[in-house]
């Protein structure tokens, strides 16, 4: 009864900019704790960010001061605005968003995104 749909993947040069954004819907009371990971051919998925419903933000060491992570409430939507592009930084990228669902009882899930690719070229 949740989806996150993600956009705003693609090609990009070192040095560039890209951002993503990752829109929840479905039986939605409320959202918690949104993020983003993203995983590389071969690697493990990894935490990039993450962002409280009262807007506390976290990061990884990798993309401080670089990637900005941000969200929507009103729209249930998560953006990640990704500056100084690294090659390194390719990967599928997914969001996550940890869901309470209309009239449940019950603590939120987890949910995921299909992930969105970036590619960062040098």
């Amino acid at each position: 009864q949740v989806q996150l749909v993600e956009s705003g993947g693609g090609l990009v040069q070192a040095g560039g900019s890209l951002r993503l954004s990752c829109a929840a819907s479905g039986s939605i009371f409320s959202i918690n704790v949104m993020g983003w990971y993203r995983q590389a051919p071969g690697k493990q998925r990894e935490l990039v960010a993450t962002i409280t419903s009262g807007g506390s933000t976290n990061y990884a060491d990798s993309v401080k001061g670089r990637f900005t992570i941000s969200r929507d409430n009103a729209k249930n939507t998560v953006y990640l605005q990704m500056n100084s592009l690294k090659p390194e930084d390719t990967a599928a990228y997914y969001c996550n968003a940890n869901v309470k669902i209309i009239l449940s009882t019950s603590w939120g899930n987890d949910y995921w995104g299909q992930g969105t690719q970036v590619t960062v070229s040098s």
